[in-house]
């Protein structure tokens, strides 16, 4: 039988990917090539499963519902296994599937049977894991990191491998450069990849942390995220620039500016002289409310 073993758990939110290889032979069995390629029932008891699997959280409420389907259709799709030496087989992919025949209790399982080495068998476990489609970003990015670390891939070679574009490869892997809280929240689908994205673009991580927390707290989109990190940005260059070199005179007459627009206004100027007043609005309601002021 295969032995696995894990790295200490870090929480589902971060390390549902991350198990470090498995000591798995490959198939030596001498009439391996008589099975090979075939398509056949193999007894339940004689399969052991993959140590390889990425994927380490399966939703009990969605396996049961598999169950139930089996349970009333049969396994419609063959799962697929290696052969190992003598009777004993292993799971490449059909974890769910296998899981569920074993909760309805079957005692056997159409299974597509072919010959695999430990390297080849995590790279099928990756890719295989990386085309579901409800994967969260996190556990995408995880599996791209993974077959990048272990098979020794390039960014340009795993694109192929997988069959996206590199910058949508590079999209996926900043986001594990993202603070480990904010990576969980993205995990949990309590902020989008777009989220994620503008994320990125804020250096700080206790300001990354902030933004995320008001995205919780006001349900902020995509958009107003990246507006609000734009703002971010601009607002402490412009903090930083009118710190050091707005002449006194200018800074005196900053209150009376705040007060007059009840906002906070910002100025800069340059060594020339010249320099220029920004002057915020929070909606529409308040941009006509300082319009009618100007007047």
């Amino acid at each position: 039988m295969a032995k696995a073993t894990k790295k200490q758990a870090l929480g589902r939110g971060l390390s549902a990917l991350l198990k470090e290889t498995a000591e798995v032979n490959s198939a030596s069995d001498e009439n391996a090539d008589k099975v090979v390629g075939s398509i056949i029932e193999i007894d339940l008891k004689l399969i052991e499963v993959n140590p390889f699997q990425p994927r380490t959280y399966f939703d009990e409420d969605a396996l049961q519902e598999l169950a139930n389907s089996i349970r009333e259709l049969g396994v419609i799709q063959p799962i697929t296994v290696r052969k190992l030496a003598e009777d004993k087989f292993q799971l490449v992919s059909g974890e769910r599937r296998f899981r569920a025949s074993k909760l309805v209790g079957n005692a056997s399982i159409p299974a597509y049977i072919r010959i695999a080495n430990d390297q080849e068998m995590l790279e099928m476990a990756l890719v295989e894991n990386i085309q579901r489609k409800n994967l969260d970003p996190i556990e995408v990015a995880l599996s791209y990191q993974r077959l990048i670390d272990e098979i020794k891939l390039t960014q340009e070679q795993l694109s192929i491998r997988v069959g996206k574009k590199r910058s949508t490869v590079t999209n996926y892997l900043r986001l594990l450069k993202l603070d480990p809280i904010i990576q969980t929240g993205m995990r949990d689908a309590f902020i989008s990849m777009g989220h994620g994205r503008a994320l990125i673009n804020v250096e700080s991580p206790s300001d990354q942390l902030k933004i995320y927390e008001k995205i919780l707290r006001d349900k902020l989109s995509v958009r107003q995220t990246e507006d609000l990190v734009r703002n971010l940005k601009s607002g402490t260059v412009a903090k930083a620039a009118s710190k050091k070199s707005l002449p006194s005179a200018i800074s005196a007459s900053l209150k009376d500016f705040n007060d007059f627009f009840d906002a906070k206004i910002n100025v800069t100027v340059a060594n020339n002289g010249k320099g220029k007043i920004s002057i915020p609005f929070n909606s529409i309601e308040d941009f006509n409310r300082i319009k009618e002021l100007l007047k």
